[in-house]
C-alpha cells in the first residue's frame, strides 16, 4: 500500500491524519518575529486572537527544495524499513497557483528518486487549499483504501482535479491583498460596511473574487447556492461521501453552513475544521469556506 503524503495548508484534522495514515509537511509562517510550524506550533485559536484583538499581520514561506528533499527522506526511511520492492509515496500539494511549493517538492523528488532507485514518488497538483485541498487528500484514500495503485488514484486526481469545487467569504479582503492574493481593487470591496465578498479557486488554482452579497448571513447562503449550481451530476457523490466546510475561528457559522446543506439537500456527512495558520495568515479571521465535487469550478 502507498504512502500518502500532504501539506499543512490541507487544514485536515490531526485525528484524520492519523486515523488514515497520512503523512503532512508543516508550511511556516512567521507571526510577531516568531517563526512557527514543525517543531514550534502555536495554538489555532490563539493565532487568531493576536490578529483579531492585537491585529498582528502573519506572514508565510513556501518549501523550499532543500527542506522538502530532507523532511520526504523521513518518510522514505520509514515506508522503506523491513519492506521488499518498491515504496511508493504520493504527495498530493498545495495549490501550484498559490504558492511554489508543489514545483519544489517536484524537484526534491526527481532527486531522491536518483539516489533511492527502490523508491517512486509521484507528486500531483491539487490546484487547491484548504479542506479543498483536505477533500483531495480524501478522494486518494478512499481511492488507496479501497485497492487502487498508486498509478490508478494519481491518474483519477488529475483527470478530475477541476471537479474539487472551492467557495469562499472572507470578513475582510486586506488580508488576502496583502498576500498578493488579490487585486487592490477586489480588496475595496472588502472594507465596505456589510458588503461580503465570495471567491473561488478557479481552473489554475488561483483565488478569484466571483461576487459579493450584502449582509454575513446572506453571504453564508450564497455559498450554498453556488453548490446547488454547480454540483450537477456530482449530487449523489456528494451525498454518499463527505462535504468539506473549514472555517477562520468561526465555528457558530460553519455549522450554520452546514445546517442549510442538510436541509436543502439531505445530506448528512461532513468534515468541519478550523482554516490552520499558514492559510489564515492570507484569508483573516471569520473565514468559512464550503468544498465539494461539482461539474466544474
Amino acid at each position: 500500500m502507498f504512502k500518502i503524503i500532504t501539506d499543512s495548508t490541507a487544514d485536515l484534522p490531526a485525528e484524520y491524519l492519523k486515523e488514515h495514515n497520512v503523512g503532512c509537511l508543516p508550511i511556516s509562517y512567521i507571526l510577531d518575529g516568531v517563526t512557527y510550524g514543525g517543531d514550534r506550533e502555536l495554538d489555532w485559536k490563539e493565532f487568531y486572537a493576536m490578529m483579531r484583538k492585537e491585529g498582528k499581520m502573519p506572514t508565510t514561506s513556501q518549501i523550499n527544495p532543500a527542506e522538502a528533499k530532507e523532511r520526504l527522506k523521513e518518510y522514505i526511511t520509514e515506508e522503506s524499513a523491513g519492506k521488499e520492492g518498491t515504496a511508493e509515496i504520493l504527495y498530493l500539494a498545495f495549490s501550484s497557483g498559490l504558492s511554489g511549493t508543489c514545483s519544489n517538492l517536484r524537484m526534491a523528488a526527481r532527486e531522491l528518486m536518483e539516489e533511492y532507485p527502490d523508491v517512486k514518488i509521484t507528486v500531483v497538483d491539487s490546484l487547491g487549499a484548504s479542506m479543498g485541498e483536505g477533500l483531495f487528500v480524501h478522494k486518494a484514500v478512499r481511492m488507496r483504501d479501497g485497492g487502487k495503485t498508486m498509478e490508478e488514484t494519481a491518474r483519477w486526481l488529475e483527470e478530475h482535479v477541476l471537479n474539487f469545487t472551492h467557495v469562499f467569504t472572507v470578513d475582510d479582503l486586506f488580508h488576502l491583498y496583502r498576500g498578493g492574493r488579490v487585486s487592490k481593487t477586489a480588496a475595496v470591496l472588502g472594507s465596505m460596511i456589510s458588503i461580503k465578498p465570495k471567491l473561488h479557486v478557479d481552473h489554475e488554482g488561483h483565488l478569484i473574487l466571483i461576487g459579493k452579497v450584502r449582509g454575513r448571513k446572506k453571504s453564508h447562503s450564497a455559498l450554498v447556492d453556488y453548490m446547488e449550481e454547480k454540483m450537477g451530476s456530482w449530487k449523489e457523490e456528494n451525498r454518499e461521501d463527505y462535504v468539506f466546510i473549514s472555517h477562520g475561528d468561526a465555528l457558530e457559522d460553519a455549522e450554520y453552513v452546514r445546517d442549510l446543506i442538510k436541509e436543502r439537500f439531505g445530506f448528512q456527512n461532513f468534515l468541519i475544521s478550523h482554516i490552520g495558520p499558514t492559510i489564515g495568515a492570507h484569508s483573516g479571521p471569520g473565514t468559512i469556506a464550503l468544498f465539494f465535487m461539482g461539474e466544474s469550478r
